[in-house]
């Protein structure tokens, strides 16, 4: 254990507290178990050693990740009970699916260890999913998405904005302190500013990786399927990242994939439960509910420029940055005759070009421009909703 508490030492020392994502404040650290997930490289291991550098008493916590060579002969659980016999209160636990029966082991911990608290996270949602059946009424899950383009602005450029509400954003009530234009900086965003990492010049080659490792490993070996499979599952992202925005016909992707169209489905899933795409449905069923999928958006910006390059569709790129910002705070639907619906408000998205001739006259819709500064009446800037959380 005392290599554990080394490295733990190590990680804590270069941890910096300068930034923190707009998650760190809402969560229930106090929790007797609390999982956090997200897709690698959004910050989940910084945040959780931020709580620990700033709150807690370093003999009292302890963080380990999952994939520490420790674990190949030692158990979490026996961990656990060495840790709190020792007075601990505190086990944080990183990458928790690469540790094998994890789910089963969490639960002793949490019936047979009623004092400690423990925090978990996971970057295979999926995994988290199979798991999280045996921790049912035990542990609270929240998920962190990536950066918000007034995180980024925050993080990249020292530009310390408050989150503002959607109320807020369509009053046209944003304004950006200490930047004249914000266009080069929004471009720059929806380009690399959605991971931490983009501040350094791999981010292709580090989102690749990522990319392969959620569709040949975590997608696989969740739903047994073949790396064949999850190669052509790539190829199904770079169609949605180069395509319009993109209205799935399953039989026809299918028959372009090789695939079964029965799978379809299920592939769909899979690709939005792990992170790498989002489905907006109509109003069946219920905002939460299982309505028809309208349309099909990768889960962020930087993965399109990543799979589609100079073939990155304008319009696809300029709804996936609303749709992505807005899941957060807000349920979104789509509309009939426009792009989405947020509450009782209609939201039609395109450039500066782009007229009112599809929006309702009741009030309550809104043009959501791209290339513009500034918003006026229901004129708004589309970079003005990166400031949502």
């Amino acid at each position: 254990m005392l290599s554990l508490y080394q490295r733990f030492e190590i990680q804590l020392d270069n941890c910096s507290t300068n930034f923190k994502r707009y998650l760190y404040e809402k969560l229930p650290w106090e929790s007797r178990l609390l999982g956090i997930t997200g897709p690698r490289g959004v910050g989940k291991t910084t945040m959780i050693l931020q709580y620990i550098k700033e709150n807690l008493d370093t003999k009292r916590a302890l963080y380990v990740s999952a994939d520490d060579i420790y674990f190949s002969e030692h158990k979490l659980i026996d961990l656990a009970n060495d840790f709190y016999k020792n007075a601990g209160e505190y086990l944080f636990i990183d990458e928790i699916h690469k540790y094998e029966n994890w789910s089963v082991e969490l639960k002793n911990i949490y019936d047979g260890l009623p004092e400690l608290k423990v925090i978990f996270t996971g970057s295979s949602v999926l995994d988290i999913l199979k798991g999280s059946a045996d921790l049912s009424r035990r542990a609270i899950i929240y998920n962190l998405q990536g950066l918000s383009f007034r995180e980024y602005l925050n993080l990249f450029h020292n530009y310390n904005y408050p989150a503002k509400s959607l109320e807020e954003i369509i009053q046209n009530k944003i304004k950006l302190e200490g930047i004249s234009h914000p266009l080069p900086l929004f471009k720059e965003y929806l380009k690399c500013g959605y991971y931490p990492f983009g501040m350094e010049p791999d981010l292709n080659i580090r989102l690749g990786q990522i990319i392969i490792q959620t569709l040949e490993s975590d997608i696989t070996q969740y739903a047994n399927l073949s790396v064949s499979t999850g190669r052509k599952l790539k190829r199904l992202l770079s169609i949605i990242a180069e395509s319009v925005p993109f209205k799935p016909n399953f039989t026809k992707i299918a028959e372009l994939l090789g695939v079964s169209r029965n799978s379809m489905d299920d592939y769909f899933y899979y690709l939005e439960q792990a992170g790498m795409i989002g489905q907006l449905r109509d109003e069946t069923g219920g905002i939460r509910g299982l309505g028809k999928v309208e349309k099909v958006y990768l889960d962020n910006t930087n993965l399109i420029f990543n799979l589609g390059a100079e073939r990155s569709n304008t319009g696809n790129v300029r709804e996936t940055f609303f749709y992505n910002q807005m899941r957060v705070n807000q349920d979104l639907i789509s509309a009939k005759s426009s792009d989405f619906i947020i509450k009782n408000y209609t939201f039609e998205i395109g450039g500066s070009s782009k007229n009112q001739k599809q929006l309702p006259k009741d009030g309550n819709a809104f043009l959501v421009k791209d290339d513009i500064e500034s918003g006026h009446l229901n004129i708004i800037p589309l970079w003005a909703f990166g400031l949502n959380y």
